[in-house]
């Protein structure tokens, strides 16, 4: 609807000369008015202006008041059109309204008859950019909403991503010789997704389960999983049980699910020799396929207590003999397609991520200890 304080704009396009002069006498007191002879000078103004209402003959020289209307419509989709002519038909009545005008008047004209249509025309224009204005406000807020309910994903995702790496953390402080190895082993498995072009949606489900792949072990006592000889068969057999372990734990937390799998599946083999259930080739989930590669190439390129880290070149030879018996030989294929110092850069980024989690835990420790009270949380894995 127009502001108050701005004018109606009328437009009035006839090429008889005694109608424009009549039209813009009567009306020019109520409304601001501007006339043309023809359908191209209407459209010439309708380029440069705006207009909220337009009175246009049917029968002109050169485009017709019919021709007009559509094109006018594109310049200025808020306007209404009424259009007149001498010729009393309904079926020129019916070409202006299937053209697009809003209303139909005949020659000779009754002014008070103008004066209606020109309100009705005003009415239904206002209607009109009243539902235009709720429209694009409805489209406005849909849009905030959605970057809002997409922050608080990101947020949700974030504070789960935390509780699970605290988690990953205190797992590893039960497992010296796996120092570091939650962090490095996110890196290498999401960056051999994106090489297996795993679906975004599915990246997620890579990402926790790469970091909780080991969390059965919870269920494993410190006698087998911190001894320093070798398990005999029966503590083997014990330790063989982690990903059975670490299925039950997530079963049932259902934004956790697909990570379940990877848990669940990270020691079957290509081959169908893997544990616990014995799977082969695509049964085994690929995300599971994708961790095993990426977990194999960061344990032997990495230190133990019990060795020194191999190089690249050794990692390389160990996958490639496997690929087949341990390994889905296109997982290792997509392994090789990437260039040797990504995954330099991946290890060095991952022990500086390391190294900043320490500092700040250490700085919330000091600060706890500085009040005079111990503060222990246990995160929850709460399902989405």
């Amino acid at each position: 609807m127009n502001d108050e304080r701005e004018p109606v704009r009328l437009l009035i396009a006839d090429d008889d000369a005694e109608i424009r002069d009549v039209l813009r006498e009567f009306l020019c007191e109520r409304y601001e008015c501007h006339t043309v002879d023809s359908a191209e000078a209407a459209l010439a103004c309708l380029s440069r202006e705006s207009f909220d209402l337009i009175i246009s003959d049917i029968t002109m020289g050169g485009l017709s008041g019919l021709e007009l209307v559509p094109r006018a419509l594109r310049l200025a989709p808020d306007a209404v059109i009424i259009m007149i002519s001498g010729a009393q038909t309904i079926e020129h009545a019916i070409a202006a309204m299937r053209a697009g005008a809003f209303d139909f008047l005949t020659k000779p004209f009754d002014l008070s008859q103008v004066e209606a249509a020109i309100r009705r025309a005003l009415r239904h224009r206002a209607l009109l950019v009243t539902k235009r204005r709720y429209e694009q406000h409805l489209t406005e807020l849909v849009a905030q909403r959605t970057t809002e309910l997409r922050q608080a994903l990101n947020s949700l995702a974030d504070s789960y991503r935390s509780t699970l790496q605290a988690l990953a953390a205190a797992l590893e402080t039960r497992d010296r010789e796996t120092h570091g190895h939650s962090e490095r082993v996110v890196s290498f498995t999401l960056r051999l997704g994106h090489e297996v072009d795993v679906a975004d949606t599915d990246l997620c489900a890579l990402e926790f389960g790469a970091l909780l792949h080991d969390i059965g072990k919870i269920g494993i006592p410190d006698a087998i999983l911190r001894k320093p000889a070798a398990l005999n068969e029966g503590e083997w057999e014990r330790m063989r049980q982690h990903p059975s372990l670490g299925a039950q734990i997530l079963a049932g937390i259902e934004f956790l699910a697909g990570a379940a799998r990877v848990v669940a599946q990270h020691h079957e083999r290509w081959d169908g020799t893997g544990y616990p259930e014995g799977r082969a080739g695509a049964e085994i989930d690929l995300n599971a396929r994708i961790f095993a590669v990426a977990d194999a190439f960061d344990a032997i390129t990495s230190d133990r207590v019990y060795r020194a880290g191999r190089s690249y070149e050794a990692a390389v030879r160990e996958l490639r003999q496997e690929a087949g018996r341990q390994f889905d030989p296109e997982v290792v294929a997509a392994f090789l397609r990437i260039p040797p110092v990504e995954w330099d850069e991946l290890r060095a980024r991952a022990a500086r991520a390391r190294h900043k989690t320490v500092e700040s835990r250490a700085a919330k420790a000091t600060g706890t200890a500085a009040t005079g009270r111990a503060l222990f949380v246990v995160p929850m894995l709460l399902p989405v």
